[in-house]
């Protein structure tokens, strides 16, 4: 059975040292080797260091490691995955290239500089070694010339897309020599381990992602000249309002960096010929940009500059800024109205107006590109929406998209404008196929070679809108619905705005608990929005505020309370799968639960000081006690230093970076766990409940708390004196810290007094909603609700 025990990259620039932090922060130890450099530095010289100590020799990989810690955003998942890469170089170091299991090649883009250095990674290598190159263009092929025969078995592309953490798209690129086993084990590898959405590439110049998306950039910016549209209006609707990121396309480019762009795109146009040439030619002013510096965010100015608060927008025709525009016109206010990205972008597409002319004249063009390539980058059309949607966070790839408008009357269109369409395209619709995809009884298909073929579902992808089609749904309201995921596991779904905690949640969580109880194995709390939970329903409580509707806030707070113990104390296993954003009351769902599985990327925090408030459905108690927990059998602690803790957590609004870093912050506990792969993470929330219910799973027995009582919040009440002295918080940021402080530490009870939950729970309780009635802090959820950013008063 094959394993990836050990790795080791060569290269550690951006992208190398990415690649060896995602690699470390999946628990692989990683050797992360670069060149020897040929002079001193000033500081290396004033130590009196030569050009032969290890510290110098491996100054480039060591600098590299530095440099990870500092990155934003962070590549590492803890600072603690740092210990798992070993820096090194490639003249002393390359012998230890046989304890690697994988080597991985990121170095320069120039052929004659990979090849020679694949000549010394043969010889080092270790037969069976898997060897990649993570070259986002260059032929795959063209580098494996001259290797030994298990080195060409061995051997493909591996291309990541930047930064390793956090796109999901992997493009793996066999070459004709790849064995057919070492090609399954990588796109196998990749997406359980590595966490990707992966997909198989043809050795082709950009392969998939780059070269349709690079396409598609240069046809937006020949579009804007072309109809005289300004930067900043192709901004504001190639963005959000037709399913792309909100970077949209000349704020991407700014991000990406235009010498980078302009690299991958002068990489198309070297090798092909003909009218896809001239498309990939880059606009003077770009290459007048680039010549003057103007990169992005990098150089401090691209196609935008920041002056102050405002953000100024590049005139391409005189190179001169000027305040940024929005494209206004009706079809974009009627497109707001549709709530699918499919139906915004058949709305606007087909408007007679500036907005329908731009999209029509973006979107003709790629989808016609996307066809005609179809068999030369990929063998079908789900590699090639997998790696735009991946890779560049389209909702559609482009063959989903042509489906959103209609292919029968798109292709009509596009006749009468005279473009040429793709054999097979005209085929297809000549055999009544009307759709790239259709879904019957629950099974989605994608078009292929004259016949509709089913689209292969991974297992450990579990999807919540296909499954309420095939089974329906067990009972829902506006809020959440309670669905049967199959063996015995049941699934609650939040489904609010931004998932936000009504009395309709609350209602549903008490019935799937009661519902389970009777007739499942389980529950998971899960969903597949954008955010996990962005905690309790904000405007709601304001206006409950203002009204003084107290014995209303009063009683939903008890709900929501007896809510969260329901979940602790019930006889069946409840797994809470937080992804994303899990703040406040949607921190508040997990902890109770008998078990947390998360994904990679949850952001989990207590942060309700943010507008002017404190955890009110039981936060407090649940992260003391979780840090209670966390310490070791038998040993004597400082029960102080543990509400120290707590107390700084929550009064400071920490939020946990990763999934990793939840676990440090005591959200997560030792035996939760983590999925590198969010598209896992709700198989991964089942499986541990039927384990759990397979184990004969008990609730846990309640027991009473040890806290600090009097003379502990006096200490924690002296650290927030000091932070107001210092200038750190206001004072009535001191009022919320005092009311923390008192929750946490039990009120007046001596120090190690044991307390009941719910005495801790009727503390917090009390503490809310004397905050909730403060001016200051209503003022605090009104600046939330209307600006998104708290306010400090």
């Amino acid at each position: 059975m094959r394993q990836i025990q050990k790795a080791a990259v060569l290269g550690s620039g951006v992208m190398g040292s990415g690649i060896a932090a995602h690699l470390a922060n999946i628990g692989i130890p990683t050797l992360l080797l670069d060149m020897v450099p040929r002079e001193l530095t000033q500081e290396e010289k004033d130590k009196g260091l030569t050009l032969e100590d290890k510290k110098v020799r491996n100054r480039i990989s060591e600098e590299a490691l530095r440099r990870l810690l500092k990155q934003k955003p962070a590549p590492l998942t803890s600072k603690n995955n740092l210990s798992l890469i070993e820096p090194g170089n490639l003249e002393d170091d390359l012998s230890r290239l046989k304890e690697a299991d994988w080597i991985i090649e990121v170095v320069v883009e120039n052929l004659a500089v990979k090849k020679h250095l694949f000549e010394s990674v043969d010889k080092h290598r270790k037969q069976g070694s898997i060897v990649s190159s993570n070259t986002s263009g260059i032929s795959v092929e063209a580098m494996s010339e001259g290797r030994s025969d298990d080195f060409r078995k061995h051997f493909l592309g591996t291309h990541f897309f930047n930064p390793p953490r956090y796109l999901k798209l992997l493009e793996i690129i066999p070459t004709k020599d790849t064995d057919q086993e070492v090609l399954s084990f990588m796109m196998e590898f990749g997406e359980d381990r590595l966490g990707k959405g992966v997909v198989e590439a043809k050795d082709t110049p950009n392969f998939i992602g780059n070269r349709i998306g690079t396409f598609g950039l240069l046809i937006t910016v020949r579009e804007m000249l072309k109809g005289s549209y300004s930067i900043g209006e192709v901004d504001s609707i190639t963005g959000p309002l037709i399913g792309r990121p909100k970077s949209a396309t000349f704020r991407t480019l700014d991000v990406v960096g235009l010498d980078t762009f302009i690299h991958v795109a002068n990489n198309v146009y070297e090798q092909v010929e003909g009218p896809e040439k001239d498309v990939f030619k880059v606009p003077d002013f770009m290459v007048k940009m680039r010549e003057n510096g103007w990169l992005g965010s990098k150089s401090g100015q691209g196609f935008f500059l920041k002056k102050g608060k405002d953000i100024l927008e590049l005139d391409p025709s005189t190179l001169e800024y000027g305040p940024r525009k929005k494209l206004k016109t009706p079809s974009i206010e009627l497109s707001k109205q549709e709530k699918e990205s499919a139906n915004k972008l058949k709305a606007l597409i087909y408007a007679e107006d500036r907005a329908g002319a731009l999209l029509w004249n973006i979107f003709s063009p790629v989808f016609i590109y996307s066809a005609e390539l179809l068999g030369t980058i990929a063998d079908d059309i789900v590699a090639i929406d997998h790696a735009m949607k991946w890779g560049f966070g389209w909702e559609m790839g482009p063959f989903e998209a042509w489906d959103a408008v209609g292919l029968e009357k798109s292709v009509r269109r596009m006749q009468e404008d005279g473009t040429n369409i793709p054999g097979w395209i005209n085929e297809m619709l000549e055999k009544g196929f009307t759709s790239f995809y259709k879904d019957e009884d629950g099974q989605r298909s994608f078009y292929d070679k004259g016949e509709y073929k089913p689209l292969k579902a991974n297992p450990k992808f579990i999807n919540l809108k296909q499954l309420k089609k095939q089974n329906g749904v067990i009972k829902r309201n506006s809020g959440a619905s309670l669905i049967d995921i199959g063996d015995g596991v049941a699934l609650l779904e939040f489904h609010s705005p931004n998932n936000a905690i009504g009395m309709d949640i609350i209602q549903m969580i008490n019935y799937s608990i009661d519902e389970v109880e009777k007739n499942y194995k389980g529950l998971v709390i899960g969903n597949q929005g954008k955010n996990f939970c962005v905690g309790a329903n904000l405007a709601l409580m304001l206006m409950e505020a203002q009204d003084d509707n107290y014995f209303e806030l009063d009683l939903v707070i008890r709900h929501f309370q007896q809510a969260m113990m329901k979940i602790k104390y019930s006889p069946k296993p409840i797994v809470a799968a937080p992804f994303g954003m899990t703040l406040g009351g949607g921190a508040e769902v997990c902890l109770p639960a008998a078990h947390i599985q998360a994904s990679m990327e949850t952001y989990m925090g207590l942060v309700e000081v943010g507008v002017g408030l404190l955890p009110g459905g039981g936060g407090n108690k649940e992260l003391y006690i979780r840090h209670l927990e966390g310490l070791p059998n038998g040993v004597d602690f400082d029960l102080q230093k543990v509400a120290n803790k707590v107390f700084e957590t929550i009064a400071m609004a920490k939020v946990s970076t990763s999934g990793d870093e939840a676990r440090e912050n005591n959200f997560l506990n030792r035996s939760d766990g983590v999925s590198v792969n969010g598209d896992h993470l709700l198989y991964d929330a089942k499986q541990t409940v039927l384990a759990l219910s397979e184990k004969g799973y008990r609730a846990p027995v309640r027991k009473p708390v040890p806290v600090v009582g009097e003379p502990g919040y006096a200490t924690l009440l002296l650290g927030a004196q000091n932070m107001l002295l210092s200038g750190y918080i206001s004072e009535h940021d001191l009022k919320i810290a005092k009311k923390i402080a008192y929750v946490i530490s039990g009120g007046k009870v001596p120090y190690g007094t044991k307390v009941d939950e719910q005495y801790l729970l009727d503390l917090e309780r009390e503490a809310f909603l004397s905050l909730v009635a403060e001016l200051k802090t209503q003022a605090r959820m009104q600046h939330m609700l209307v600006k998104g950013k708290p306010l400090r008063n």
